[in-house]
This record gives C-alpha cells, sequence and structure tokens, in this order.
C-alpha cells in the first residue's frame, strides 16, 4: 500500500501537471470505494483544481470555483473544498489523454478544460474518494496525528513516550503520526537500533530524538528517490520508484544485515509482518507478571509441588 513518500510523489506530479485545470465534467464506473458519489457528479463539474497535497497517505484536490449547477447554493470558498483521495493496495491517479483507451478497472474519468482527462484506476478498489468541505473537511483531517516530516522532538516524544503500546504499532497509528506505514516504521526502527516490540513508553529520550530523526531522513530520501514499488505502484508519469533498492530491512527475512551480518527475522507486531536485526535490535525484556495472573500461575505451581 502506498505510504506518504509514494503519495507525496504521486502529488507532486500531479501539482505540476493539472495544477490550474478546471474540471468539465465527470464519468463514474464503479463506486463502492466512493463515500457519496452522487456529491462528486454534482460538485466537480466546473470546479478548478487549485493545488494537489498530500495529507499523510490521502491526497487532496483543492477545488475553488464554482459548479457548474449555481442553482443547488453557493460554493464553498476556495481552499475549503477538496477532493480526497486514497489510493488504497492498486490505486493509480494520472492525467492521460481523453481520446487514450481507457482500462478495465478505470472508476473515474474527470475531463479538464485542456483535453486530458484525470483517471483513477484502482483493480482491488481498497482505495478511497470522497468530496468533502467546510465542517465536514475539517473533521475528517482532524482525526490524523502529526505530519512525521515535521514533527517537532518535543511533540514526538509526547506522542511515542506518554503511550504503552509497542513502538511499530504507535508509527503504524495514524491517529498518532499520519503517513507512516510498515516499510517505513520497519526502515527507521532498523536505524535507530531499535526492537519492533518495544514499548513506547520505555524508549530513552535520546532513542526517541534517534528515531524521529531516522524516520524523517529515511522518509526524505525516499521522496527524492520517488518511493519505494514493490509491486505496481507508479507514479503520476507512470514510471517507479527507487527506494526499494535501498531496504535495509524491509522484505529481508533470512538475509544478512548490512551491518552485523546477522539474518534478518519477521515477526508479526500489530498484526503486520515486521523485519529486524536481533543482534542490532535487541528484544525488550519480558514485562514481568503482575497482579492476579501472577498469584495463579503461583498458586498452579504450589498446587502441583
Amino acid at each position: 500500500m502506498p505510504e506518504l513518500p509514494e503519495v507525496e510523489t504521486v502529488a507532486r506530479g500531479l501539482q505540476r501537471s493539472i495544477t490550474g485545470r478546471r474540471i468539465v465534467s465527470v464519468q463514474l464506473g464503479k463506486t463502492d470505494f466512493i463515500d457519496d458519489p452522487a456529491a462528486i457528479e454534482l460538485h466537480l463539474p466546473g470546479r478548478r483544481i487549485d493545488r494537489i497535497e498530500r495529507f499523510g497517505k490521502f491526497m487532496l484536490l483543492r477545488l475553488s470555483g464554482s459548479p457548474d449547477r449555481p442553482e443547488r447554493g453557493p460554493s464553498p470558498p476556495s481552499g475549503s473544498a477538496a477532493l480526497l483521495v486514497h489510493l488504497g493496495m492498486t490505486g493509480n491517479l494520472a492525467p492521460a489523454p481523453a481520446a487514450l483507451p481507457w482500462g478495465k478497472h478505470t472508476h473515474v474519468r474527470m475531463l479538464l478544460d485542456d483535453g486530458r482527462e484525470l483517471r483513477y484506476a484502482d483493480t482491488r478498489r481498497f482505495g478511497r474518494i470522497a468530496y468533502l468541505e467546510n465542517e465536514s473537511l475539517a473533521a475528517e483531517l482532524a482525526r490524523f496525528g502529526a505530519e512525521p516530516l515535521l514533527v517537532t522532538a518535543r511533540e514526538f516524544a509526547a506522542r511515542i513516550r506518554e503511550r504503552d503500546a509497542q513502538i511499530k504499532a504507535l508509527l503504524l497509528n495514524q491517529s498518532v503520526l499520519r503517513g507512516v506505514g510498515n516499510i517505513y516504521a520497519d526502515e527507521s526502527l532498523w536505524r535507530a537500533r531499535i526492537h519492533p516490540a518495544k514499548r513506547g513508553a520505555r524508549l530513552t529520550p535520546g532513542e526517541t530524538e534517534k528515531l524521529r530523526r531516522a524516520l524523517q531522513e529515511i522518509l526524505r530520501r525516499a521522496i527524492e528517490l520517488r518511493g519505494s514499488s514493490i509491486s505496481d505502484f507508479l507514479d503520476a508519469e507512470g514510471m517507479p520508484g527507487e527506494y526499494q533498492s535501498r531496504h535495509r530491512v524491509y522484505g529481508r527475512e533470512g538475509e544478512k544485515c548490512y551491518r552485523c551480518k546477522t539474518q534478518i527475522r519477521r515477526i508479526v507486531v500489530a498484526g503486520r509482518s515486521s523485519y529486524f536485526c536481533p543482534a542490532c535490535q535487541h528484544a525488550p525484556a519480558r514485562r514481568p507478571r503482575s497482579g492476579k495472573k501472577a498469584k495463579r500461575k503461583q498458586a498452579g505451581k504450589t498446587s502441583k509441588s
């Protein structure tokens, strides 16, 4: 599933390619991944695409101008209406000549005023598209946590060290940090030498800051290389990313660690495969049993003896 660097890559490509274009018409295919298909058809025609930006793993196409149906009411002011797009696992959003035949899995076609179409294709339809404005847009964005590329040391420490969950789970929690996924969580934890199962509350201040810096450095480098193409990710120009050649731990189970030559292992943390080096990323000490569980275990031992 595209993560922050991949979504940022697509958003930057679209920003260069379609900013300022007006949406002339919209044609929809299958709509089970669209929050309100009627709202898309009603509110998009006539709108100008002011800018495209990433928000976590989402893209926001900021819209301005008036829809083609002014009798439905005034349009929201510039910047308060947006088309929210999540690529899911196999989604792709890119412009194409209107005359170019569209594929079987192209489900959204937006004709632009320069004769091109902005097309959304998604084989498995695990993505999401929604038209949002005003309060609904603000409420949607408020659900998400801090921006990883901008989060300060103090805020990052507060979000991580004040929670007792496993650090891998915290990195994947979109209400803690928005945009981080499995690939870059594993890569950052390896860089910082932190085991994915270690509890956030048990990280030292030094470990926490080391992780924040590792995460930001890796994300920025991945963006420079247009993300990771593990299976079918392509950017807005149809090109694959290159950062997958820089992975140091993700997907490398059984291969040698680049630092110490120990074999990379895989465990499941927070329901996700997690790759780590057992020598570089020491497993956390087991937490002592407490309360009733410990007493029951001791009573069981006593009765057996």
